[in-house]
């Protein structure tokens, strides 16, 4: 990445994106009060949190997942009829 994009992306992740959000913030509080700041927080520590369980546990491929959920469910609903699915 060349020096231009990095300052690209820096300018944009900071001066924009965050001042942004930073705007839709204060926003809301204006326009609704600031009771929802606590709730705000614990949700978003919340999935903080989610999201860092997610990354340790690290990725699994579309297939494997639903080869796992096919058979918790056949394990669940024990065998069906014929061409009964």
């Amino acid at each position: 990445m060349t020096r231009q994009g990095v300052r690209w992306r820096f300018w944009r992740l900071f001066n924009d994106i965050y001042v942004s959000a930073f705007e839709t913030i204060l926003f809301v509080e204006k326009t609704f009060g600031t009771h929802l700041r606590d709730h705000a927080v614990r949700i978003s520590k919340e999935r903080w949190q989610l999201r860092q369980e997610a990354t340790q546990v690290g990725f699994t491929s579309a297939d494997a997942l639903q080869k796992s959920e096919e058979g918790n469910r056949q394990e669940t609903e024990g065998p069906q009829p014929d061409g009964e699915e």
